[in-house]
């Protein structure tokens, strides 16, 4: 694979390596790329022609400043002899590629591969005014020298350095059922922000109460493990369950067929899904500072691992690259949800999707677990470094793959998939016509954040979801498996320890058609497990949604 030329606007860790040792006075070392190579030997043979030149060009790579050859002091009467002497004095012919691409980056600061300049102009300028504007919140429960005190939760008390496991209600009844779920409460004995994690918003999506699960077994929980109430700082609550009713029933939806994740912050006083929204914000995320919303993608189709954030969010900005994760997607999310009314109450959140509804993927619980455990980190919570892929795709778009026949799909490639522009990604056949087949083709080359696997499509059916990428290929494919596969970090070994400045930041532009990230998706693919009064009352609360607007009902994230 080629490798792309150092310049203005993608200057590698390794090019800034190699110029400082060449403004040092050094010789480049033998780890300089070939195209670098070819490059200095042009530029050395045209220069025969001109020995004055070549002179001036080897002194120059010994230092920079001390370009004063005493021949050119020789011919002082003749003019003809004297310009190639001051042109040779010129860096613009003497610089080596590597020391014009330093210069290049020293006086246009926004030529370096990062987000911020890359973002479209006015969502950049949004979040550098936002960012810039931010001044961080001055907590007195934080103070060390104050000394720690009890956390409060539902009325309990929890002793610093302990921990304890309490049932939430999330009705409040005298008679019938409260529906209440666990949630454990890890308090440290340093002070510190209070981190949320929470899973199962939908009863169907099974990766969220996995990871939960996971991050509560004693081999994660106790002395030494990762967390540890003695090392620990602030306080950590993890609630696997948010919709027990829909857990226990296989289904997305609460029993009156409304969807938990476009009710909150809830009604006291409201339909039962809205009851129980305003029962989990007063009590679970009102007062918290961070939240992490773990989820995976409706039935019919499956998410490679992702982190949806509002980037202009400073608090979830953060959050969002602490996970650790290749690919972050820049959307406020639809109203009602319950990271976009954390975020609108100052509450650093972000939506985890990996995998899809009713399955329990190994993958996306991993780098689920591996994401909070890294926020974590970050927020100095528990000790340690955390970990930060090689690049983050920061999408502010994408694309759509869609079937233009009807029938069955096969798809040849799957979440993950980096594909080149008119690859053969699926073909669709008729069991009414055998022999015939229509191929699905790439539009645009990029990465597959979610494919369907639902088969039963006709003219019009998205079956992927595209992140077009233009810039950054070749770092984007040396992370691929054989299968052409992004490996995502957190998926395998620990990646390596790398420093915030070392992680480029490539941004794919665009918008979010029907202005979500998720709104193209069909909604109605058939629901195993539903009974007909169910399926009756989720139709009629998704007509509802429809009525009140594309952007509240679209998304069927988090």
């Amino acid at each position: 694979m080629p490798k792309e030329t150092p310049g203005k606007g993608n200057a590698s860790p390794v090019d800034r390596v190699e110029t400082a040792s060449e403004n040092k006075g050094g010789a480049v070392e033998s780890g300089v790329s070939t195209p670098k190579t070819m490059k200095t030997k042009s530029k050395t043979a045209d220069s025969k022609s001109q020995p004055k030149k070549s002179v001036a060009a080897k002194s120059k790579k010994g230092n920079v400043s001390s370009v004063k050859p005493k021949s050119v002091k020789k011919p002082a009467k003749s003019t003809k002899t004297k310009k190639p002497a001051a042109k040779s004095t010129k860096p613009k012919k003497t610089t080596s590629p590597a020391l014009e691409s330093k210069n290049e980056i020293e006086s246009n600061p926004k030529s370096t591969l990062k987000v911020s300049n890359q973002i479209p102009k006015e969502r950049r300028a949004k979040i550098e005014r936002s960012l810039s504007n931010h001044k961080g919140k001055k907590r007195s429960e934080w103070d060390r020298a104050g000394g720690v005190k009890q956390h409060r939760f539902l009325k309990k008390r929890i002793k610093p350095g302990t921990i304890r496991k309490i049932k939430m209600p999330l009705l409040d009844v005298t008679m019938g059922d409260d529906w209440a779920t666990p949630v454990t409460v890890i308090h440290g004995a340093r002070p510190g922000p209070v981190v949320t994690v929470t899973g199962a918003v939908h009863g169907d999506e099974l990766v969220g109460p996995l990871a939960c699960s996971m991050l509560c077994q004693e081999t994660m929980i106790g002395i030494g493990k990762a967390l540890d109430a003695a090392t620990m700082a602030g306080t950590v609550r993890i609630a696997p369950i948010l919709n027990p009713p829909g857990f226990r029933r296989n289904s997305r939806y609460f029993p009156d067929g409304r969807d938990l994740n476009r009710e909150f912050p809830g009604r006291e006083n409201g339909n039962t899904t809205q009851r129980v929204a305003s029962h989990i914000w007063d009590g679970l995320v009102q007062d918290c500072d961070y939240l992490i919303d773990l989820h995976t993608a409706a039935r019919g189709r499956t998410n490679l691992p992702q982190i949806r954030a509002d980037l202009v969010h400073p608090e979830s900005n953060r959050v969002a690259r602490a996970f650790g994760l290749e690919v972050i997607l820049d959307s406020k999310g639809p109203r009602g949800t319950l990271r976009r009314v954390a975020s609108d109450h100052g509450i650093g959140s972000v939506t985890y999707e990996g995998g899809g509804a009713n399955f329990t993927d190994h993958e996306a619980v991993k780098v689920a677990v591996y994401g909070v455990l890294n926020v974590l980190r970050s927020l100095h919570v528990i000790p340690g470094h955390p970990s930060r892929p090689r690049f983050r795709l920061l999408a502010s778009g994408s694309t759509w793959v869609r079937a233009d026949e009807g029938g069955l799909v096969d798809m040849f490639v799957s979440s993950g998939s980096f594909v080149e522009k008119d690859d053969i990604i699926g073909r669709i056949m008729d069991p009414q016509r055998p022999g015939e087949s229509a191929d699905i083709l790439s539009p645009e080359r990029g990465l597959l954040i979610c494919t369907a696997n639902n088969p039963f499509v006709t003219a019009g059916t998205p079956v992927g979801h595209l992140l077009p990428i233009n810039r950054g290929v070749q770092l984007v494919k040396r992370q691929l498996d054989a299968q052409n596969r992004l490996i995502i970090s957190g998926s395998a070994d620990e990646p390596p320890w790398r420093d915030e400045a070392e992680v480029d930041e490539i941004a794919i532009e665009g918008s979010w058609s029907g202005g979500a990230v998720d709104a193209e998706w069909q909604r109605d693919w058939a629901q195993p497990g539903l009974g007909d009064a169910e399926s009756l009352a989720s139709g009629a609360a998704n007509s509802t949604a429809d009525a009140v607007g594309e952007e509240e009902s679209s998304e069927e994230e988090q």
